[in-house]
């Protein structure tokens, strides 16, 4: 078995746990972490138990995870966790949430694994080994017209410089609505990005790049045959200040909408 085969078996036994433990647990505490930013006690004990977990498989692999922090010397490797990617979602009851699991090594994600604990599916991918949903290989859209585009946008920004980032935004919803099929915010990254993998979005815009919601997704869409961007039109690496994924055939639009948003002559 090769080493990224034997990683990738690491992260789907790794975000099976984490799907028993939010499943298992029909009441949790919520509590404020920020500005409308939201933690429960179901995120730490998720991000608790697979630290625990990858710790013991990989020691020699670090671990990012959005509520702990960064632990261990990878040595340029590390897992990027988000124990529940849509909190907010999770908090209210909707069931458009899931646990994002990413080995990063250098500039890229190289396995990837999230789990839809309410939609009962698990995206996983390998480099240069496809994308699948419960085994079964996805592939992005093939779309190449905007009028037959449904494109997911991520939240709203938050906290210090929210109203200016936000006014890209809303320019950003206005154009694409304007021209795309449907738009869609779905609260959050991780099924924004296995659904562009899976061709059931055609693109996802997210105006933002925090490693743990995002990794993960990077690698299933890639694998799945689509792109995915910085704002610039740059290939996306784990430093990139955005996470633009689309299928091929809408590469130019998107990036044309968002050229425009951002007030961009080219």
């Amino acid at each position: 078995m090769s080493e990224h085969a034997a990683l990738l078996d690491v992260a789907r036994e790794a975000v099976a746990k984490a799907t028993e433990i939010v499943r298992s647990r029909p009441t949790f505490s919520v509590s404020a972490k920020g500005d409308r930013d939201l933690v429960t006690d179901v995120d730490t004990a998720v991000e608790d138990a697979l630290r625990e977990f990858l710790t013991a498989e990989t020691p020699e692999i670090g671990v990012l995870g959005e509520e702990r922090g960064r632990s261990g010397d990878g040595g340029g490797r590390w897992w990027a966790l988000d124990p529940i990617d849509g909190t907010a979602n999770f908090a209210r009851g909707i069931p458009l949430c899931g646990i994002s699991l990413a080995l990063v090594d250098g500039e890229h994600s190289t396995v990837a694994a999230i789990a839809l604990p309410y939609l009962g599916v698990t995206y996983t991918a390998a480099r240069g080994e496809g994308t699948f949903a419960n085994g079964e290989r996805v592939s992005a859209s093939a779309a190449t017209e905007m009028s037959d585009a449904m494109i997911a946008v991520g939240d709203f920004a938050i906290g210090r410089l929210a109203e200016e980032k936000n006014e890209t935004r809303l320019r950003l919803l206005s154009d694409l609505g304007a021209r795309a099929q449907k738009i869609r915010m779905l609260g959050t990254a991780a099924i924004d990005l296995a659904w562009v993998a899976d061709g059931k979005l055609d693109a996802a815009l997210i105006l933002s790049n925090n490693p743990w919601d995002t990794m993960a997704g990077v690698l299933l869409v890639r694998e799945a045959g689509g792109a995915v961007l910085d704002r610039d039109g740059s290939e996306h690496t784990v430093g990139s200040s955005s996470t633009i994924a689309v299928g091929a055939g809408l590469r130019k639009e998107i990036l044309d909408a968002l050229d425009r948003a951002h007030g961009v002559v080219r």
